[in-house]
């Protein structure tokens, strides 16, 4: 595989570049359930290639080539992500594209545990506030083909599971009945949370995983990376495991003027649960029915009952 991965890399990377490079062999790295990516050097460049899988994630996720399209304009921003080099149509029969590989952390777990990650988890929450802004400040025409997400969609894709899960409906109620004034949608990245930014000594040097880009309200994404899954072991620091939301928020509300206020945090921490819940479900019907055959796949199943409870303290936490 490898050796075929090479031979079909080398003229793809000389396009790409625009001219002949010579290429490292690449090496297949570990995680993503719906998308390879390979790390290789051409011509001392560090290059990481992010190619189709089997399936996605969810029915909603971008293509390669949009999400290319979005990394683009993200970097053209301003946003710390990597240096996109170019789509790749077909490479070994499924679409890629080519971009800058990082320096830093991506697992979660260490990057809210190792010890040389003390100073980085200092300066993280005002670095998220800082790179979030700036990816809602994108402006909405040059990513035209973007969808609107809207809360109401959670509700289609429960049922599409064709299960009862009363705390997952329970959720879906109370978020119908108290939701905050409208915003108007934004650029948002859909997956902001550790696990997606790439983190180094001194914090944040990228934001990752772009498939989930949409038009939507701010503060949905601005709580995501609150959602308890994405603490990573570390429950009581709120943010991601890395630290407190205060000055993560206040940073965010210098910077977009939107003063965004703590209650809609609450509101959209528990969307943020009751999506990754039915998440948690949809792909695990990738693998119960034979679609997709992953032990991942199946393990996020058994996941969403922890997040089915964590929506119950969260409700009841709203009802006190």
């Amino acid at each position: 595989m490898i050796a075929e991965m090479r031979e079909a890399l080398q003229p793809a990377l000389s396009a790409v570049l625009g001219r002949e490079v010579e290429i490292s062999e690449p090496v297949l790295l570990a995680g993503g359930a719906s998308k390879e990516a390979w790390a290789v050097d051409a011509d001392g460049l560090r290059l990481l290639v992010r190619r189709a899988a089997g399936g996605v994630i969810h029915k909603h996720t971008l293509s390669l080539e949009e999400e290319f399209a979005v990394l683009e304009a993200a970097y053209e921003a301003g946003v710390k992500a990597p240096r996109p080099y170019g789509y790749i149509p077909e490479l070994s029969g499924r679409e890629a594209f080519v971009m800058e590989r990082l320096e830093g952390d991506t697992i979660g777990r260490r990057i809210v545990q190792k010890e040389e990650l003390a100073g980085a988890r200092a300066a993280l929450p005002v670095q998220m506030a800082e790179e979030l802004a700036k990816i809602h400040a994108i402006p909405a025409e040059r990513v035209s083909f973007l969808p609107e997400s809207r809360l109401e969609q959670m509700i289609g894709e429960l049922d599409e599971v064709g299960e009862p899960h009363p705390a997952i409906e329970l959720g879906l109620w109370w978020l119908r009945e108290n939701r905050p004034p409208r915003r108007d949608p934004v650029v948002v990245h859909g997956d902001y949370r550790i696990g997606n930014l790439v983190v180094g000594e001194e914090g944040l040097v990228g934001v990752l995983d772009w498939e989930f880009a949409h038009l939507d309200d701010p503060v949905r994404d601005l709580a995501f990376s609150l959602v308890r899954a994405w603490r990573f072991g570390v429950p009581e620091k709120r943010l991601g495991g890395v630290g407190p939301v205060e000055p993560y928020l206040e940073r965010y509300n210098e910077l977009t003027g939107f003063a965004v206020q703590p209650y809609e945090l609450d509101y959209w921490e528990l969307a943020g649960n009751v999506g990754w819940a039915i998440g948690c479900l949809t792909q695990m019907q990738r693998h119960l029915t034979g679609q997709d055959r992953s032990v991942e796949l199946a393990t996020l199943g058994r996941l969403g009952a922890e997040v089915e409870y964590e929506i119950c303290q969260l409700l009841e936490k709203a009802a006190a």
